[in-house]
């Protein structure tokens, strides 16, 4: 299974800071995460960066058991 960590608010709108789940894609991984935590984790995977192993990855990124996700919400600096 692929272990998914969330930060700041996609780790509130999931209700937790990581999970491990089993898909072949980031898309479907995308797809099982709303489906598991919902509308609000929904919105805020619309403005999150998802990378694999710390590289960004697209929709069709393929995922191994091994893999580590990472989702990212944009962080303000200054």
């Amino acid at each position: 299974m692929t272990e998914v960590r969330y930060f700041a608010a996609a780790a509130e709108a999931a209700g937790r800071q990581g999970e491990s789940l089993a898909a072949g894609t980031i898309g479907e991984l995308r797809a099982l995460m709303v489906d598991r935590h919902g509308e609000q984790l929904e919105r805020v995977l619309t403005t999150c960066s998802l990378l694999v192993d710390g590289v960004a990855a697209e929709p069709d990124t393929t995922l191994g058991a091994t893999d580590v996700v990472d989702v990212l919400p944009p962080f303000a600096g200054g």
